[in-house]
This record gives C-alpha cells, sequence and structure tokens, in this order.
C-alpha cells in the first residue's frame, strides 16, 4: 500500500547536526569536505551513491594546468612560445565565446599547479614521462600540451581514488545511498540543513541533518538526454534542491555535448566516452565516405573547441546522401601504442567489436557538461544564506558558454578548496548561523513527468541545433504530462528535478535568440555581441515555475 504524505512524515527516523553538510563525493565535494574538517568544522558527506560513484570517476581525460616545472617540450604553445597562465586564460576565454568571468578564469587558472601539487602530496599518481617529468597532453582548444593524466586515460578514476583514500584515512564522516531532498529554511529564507532520503531500502528511511551550512556539489544533469557521457546519477538533483530554496541559476541553455562518444545502435543512457587526448595525440574524425569532417570548419581542426567539433558532426550527419546518418568515425589508426596510451578506450572498444588500433571507431556527440548552474561567486557562496554550491552543479563564470577540455577536475580542486573557507570564513563570523529548531521539515511535493519521455523531448527539440517552435513543442509537452508527486522515493526526487530542470532549460534556450557556444539556434544562427553578450538568470516564481529574472551582467572578455 503506497504510504500517504503524513504517513511518509512520521517516518522520519533520525536527526543528525553537524557545521556543515556536503552533498555529493566527486573532487569539488570530496576537496570541499577535506578542507572543512582539515579547519576544524564537523563535516557530513551525504552521497547518492556510493563515496566512489559519481561523474568524476569517468573524466578520461585529465587535470588542465600550468606547471612551473622547468620544462621546455610539449610545454609549447602554438606560436612557439613558452606555455603560460596568461595562454591558459586565453584558452578559457576563447572557449567560453565571450560568456566567461575573466577574473574567476584567472582565480582558477593561477592555482592549478598548487592544486595538481596538493593532489600528489595525497597520494595521487600521475603518468611520468621519460625524463621523470609529469606527461601532458593536447586536448581541444588548448594551445599547449598542459593536461596531466593518469592511466593514460582515466585520471577521474585516480584523482577518485586518491581524495576517497584521502577521506577515509582522515576520518570523514559519509552518509553513502542517501538522496538529498530538500534544503531545510528558516523564515527567513536562510538554508540550515537538508532532509535526506535513502535510496537502497524500501520503503525509504529518511532523516534530517541540522547544520549551518550546505555545500552542493551533486554534478550536473546530463540524464536529461537520451545519450549521455554522465552516469545514471546526474539528475540535476542539487540545482533543482537551490532553485526550490530561492537561489538563482544561469547559463542553462549551454549544456556541452561531447563530440566522441563511442556510438552503438539504439543505446540510451550513459554511452561510453572516446577522451579527446585521442585526438590530441592525432586521431582525425571522417564520415562515412572516409572524408575529413573538420577540414576548413576551424583553424584547429579536430583539436577545435567541443561546441564548434560537435555542431560541425551534427551539420554532417544531417547533409549525409540518402537521409540523415546517425555517426562518423574517428581515425586512430595512425597513433603508436595506443593500449598504452589509451587502455580505457581500448577495452571499450573492443567490448563493443571494434579495434581501434586497426579501424575507425564509430562516434556520434552525447551530452556531456553542464556548462550552467547556481549562480555562485568563487567562493561557491549562492545569494542564499547557508547554502554552496562547487564544481558542476555551479555556474562561477569559469566556463561560459562553452567548457574548455579539462578545466573541470581543476575546477573541483579549487574552488572545493575555496568553498570550504568561505564556510568555515561565514560560520565564524556569525553570517551562517548556527543550525536552528524552526527549519520546515516537511515533505515537498513537486511536479513529475515521465522520465523517458522527457528525455526524448528534451533530446529531439532542445539538443544540438534548437528553434523557437521546437522549444515551444517541449515546453507544451511537459507542462501537459505532469503530475504532482509527494518526494518519498529517490525515483521521485531524480524525476521532480529533471522535470524542473528540463523546464528551466527551456526557457533559458527560447529566450537566448542567437547562437553561441554550446547554445545552436538553427533560426538564430549568428552571433550576437551587441544584444546577447550577457548570461541570462533563471530563479522560481511564487507557483514555483522558472522563469527569467534581471540579467547577470558583467564585464566579460
Amino acid at each position: 500500500m503506497t504510504p500517504s504524505v503524513s504517513d511518509y512524515k512520521s517516518k522520519t527516523e533520525w536527526e543528525a547536526e553537524a557545521d556543515v553538510v556536503v552533498v555529493g563525493s566527486g573532487v569539488a565535494g570530496l576537496t570541499a569536505a577535506l578542507r572543512a574538517a582539515e579547519l576544524g568544522l564537523r563535516v557530513l558527506v551525504v552521497t547518492k551513491g556510493r563515496v566512489t560513484d559519481g561523474n568524476t570517476r569517468w573524466a578520461q581525460g585529465g587535470v588542465a594546468a600550468v606547471l612551473d616545472d622547468g620544462r621546455t617540450d610539449h610545454g609549447r604553445n602554438d606560436v612557439g612560445s613558452i606555455d603560460s597562465i596568461d595562454a591558459h586564460v586565453a584558452d578559457t576565454l576563447r572557449a567560453g565565446a565571450g560568456l566567461c568571468d575573466p577574473d574567476v578564469v584567472r582565480t582558477v587558472v593561477a592555482s592549478g599547479a598548487a592544486a595538481v601539487k596538493r593532489l600528489r602530496s595525497w597520494g595521487a599518481r600521475f603518468d611520468i614521462d621519460d625524463e621523470g617529468r609529469l606527461a601532458r597532453t593536447r586536448e581541444g582548444g588548448h594551445s599547449a600540451f598542459r593536461v596531466i593524466h593518469a592511466g593514460g586515460d582515466a585520471t577521474g578514476a585516480e584523482v577518485q581514488r586518491c581524495l576517497v583514500a584521502t577521506a577515509r584515512r582522515e576520518g570523514l564522516t559519509v552518509l553513502e545511498q542517501h538522496i538529498a531532498v530538500a534544503a531545510l529554511t528558516t523564515e527567513t529564507g536562510a538554508v540550515r540543513g537538508v532532509r535526506v532520503l535513502a535510496t537502497d531500502v524500501e520503503p525509504a528511511a529518511s532523516g534530517i541533518v541540522r547544520a549551518g551550512a550546505v555545500v552542493l556539489a551533486t554534478g550536473g544533469h546530463g540524464q536529461l538526454y537520451q545519450a549521455t557521457s554522465n552516469p545514471e546519477l546526474a539528475t540535476g538533483d542539487g540545482l533543482a534542491l537551490a532553485l526550490r530554496a530561492g537561489a538563482s541559476a544561469a547559463d542553462l541553455e549551454f549544456v556541452q555535448f561531447h563530440p566522441t562518444v563511442l556510438y552503438t545502435p539504439g543505446a540510451r543512457g550513459r554511452c561510453p566516452l572516446i577522451t579527446e587526448a585521442v585526438r590530441g595525440e592525432g586521431a582525425v574524425l571522417v564520415d562515412a565516405a572516409g572524408k575529413p569532417v573538420m577540414r576548413g570548419v576551424h583553424p584547429l581542426e579536430d583539436l577545435a573547441p567541443r561546441d564548434v567539433v560537435s555542431a560541425a558532426i551534427a551539420r554532417r550527419l544531417a547533409s549525409a546522401p540518402g537521409g540523415v546518418a546517425d555517426h562518423v568515425f574517428l581515425d586512430a589508426t595512425g597513433i603508436p601504442d595506443f593500449a598504452r596510451r589509451f587502455p580505457t578506450v581500448l577495452a571499450t572498444c573492443v567490448a563493443a567489436g571494434v579495434d581501434p588500433r586497426r579501424e575507425p571507431i564509430p562516434v556520434a556527440p552525447a551530452a556531456h557538461f553542464a556548462c550552467g548552474g547556481v549562480v555562485t561567486d568563487t567562493h561557491g557562496r549562492t545569494d542564499v544564506t547557508g547554502l554552496y554550491a562547487v564544481g558542476e552543479v555551479a555556474r562561477t563564470g569559469l566556463h561560459g558558454a562553452n567548457r574548455l577540455a579539462s578545466n573541470s577536475l581543476l575546477e573541483g580542486l579549487v574552488l572545493g578548496r575555496r568553498a570550504a573557507e568561505a564556510v568555515a570564513a561565514d560560520l565564524a563570523s556569525g553570517e551562517s548561523a548556527a543550525a536552528v529548531a524552526e527549519c520546515d521539515p516537511s515533505v515537498p511535493i513537486a511536479p513529475v513527468a515521465e522520465r523517458s519521455s522527457l528525455q526524448r523531448l528534451l533530446s529531439r527539440y532542445a539538443g544540438i541545433g534548437r528553434d523557437a517552435e521546437g522549444l515551444a513543442v517541449a515546453g507544451s509537452a511537459l507542462d501537459v504530462s505532469t503530475t504532482d508527486v509527494p518526494l518519498w522515493t529517490s525515483r521521485a526526487v531524480e524525476d521532480a528535478a529533471l522535470t524542473l530542470v528540463a523546464r528551466a532549460l527551456l526557457v533559458a534556450a527560447a529566450a537566448r535568440t542567437e547562437s553561441r557556444g554550446c547554445h545552436v539556434r538553427t533560426d538564430h544562427p549568428d552571433r550576437d555581441d551587441r544584444g546577447w553578450r550577457r548570461s541570462q538568470t533563471i530563479r522560481l516564481n511564487p507557483s514555483g515555475q522558472p522563469v527569467l529574472a534581471d540579467p547577470i551582467l558583467e564585464d566579460v572578455a
């Protein structure tokens, strides 16, 4: 028998307190939690899966960082000078298509060497070259070989391993297999904890964690789409929680599609990634006739920024003889010692019946990275007292309209640490007061759309290439297909989050009548710097609908 809302309220089995709750156990979350504990705060990490799950472990590329290690080879950029912070900043701004915040970009990029050094001191093992220095590769949009990696193409897995091992060694308290349902807010709107729900038992037991601060590090929302590089956990829970708590979001229309995900007919959900570093080592995209896809499209050709490559693939597929094709090919047969350099990619391809050492890899674009999210400053502070956000769930101004490859692990390492320091400072100053008892702990009720239908709508109308008619169709279809559901199961929480984030994305995409970065409007194909060189802010109105708020006007470059 399905319990009523009142029955569910009576099933709150436990309460706990902490100085700070970190929701998420990826690179940003664990970095924040470790720094907060180092500063003497009582920390509780809440994670929807196991502490080893999440998006971080799937990152194949690496950490983009300019290192001062005396190396001159493979560190030169396209114009022949030694790599520098300025060059990395310039590459990031160029990829962000005019919507990055230059101060944020410089803050993050300049902290890269220290972040890598800290990881190595905790035991992270990155690949070494023949001279005993950190090996580096190049990825799309980068003018230099500055991306460090581990296990060839398993950097995220090594970073996650290192952070989990450090968390265990330091005795961090981690609550696994619990999803954050809603923020606990005071009458003044300050966040003072979260309601959580177990994901591994039925009926789901719930709990309340009261805290002076909540740090969201829940990742992105790739599961909005039928095909994605994201794990099944990436359902936008943190973004939805923040919006319902009164926070602002921005840049939601910018969803980066990775150009090279392994194509298998009829694939749905998480699809294996073919790291961009394969193209960095010389692989070339070709169509079914063997013609290069990127020739003449961009000066960097196959190493152009991801939005450029994904859009070029989409155009080539649409213009294929005999109708629309569904994939192109990545020819990596000229890469020597492919098995040593890309063991994960090789194993994945062989399992699918493809040997990349001897034949081209079938690939297609898939939803990959959310460039927008909860609006924060460079210390993770949102516009809601007591609520912070870091990593992919946050919009800091680092990525703008399109993320530069391998800046995401860097972002988590740098801004996760800064967020913890902000929490400690705010708690010490009393700006984020200690947890209080008057928070409303009731179970929220939210609109929910059927997941597979939602994914079909977003994939068809809000993927690569959008127009006003399609966005309106998707929005109307969502409006008539939702049902109000109490969030008493983890599936309901996820589906409600996907529904809210989808609506917000559609509002933002419909309003931006230009093409910029990874937002491509077929009915407005040109970039408009006079009218649209700014970010759009989304908030919820009193009825819970996402609406455009005042634009974020920044001195972007």
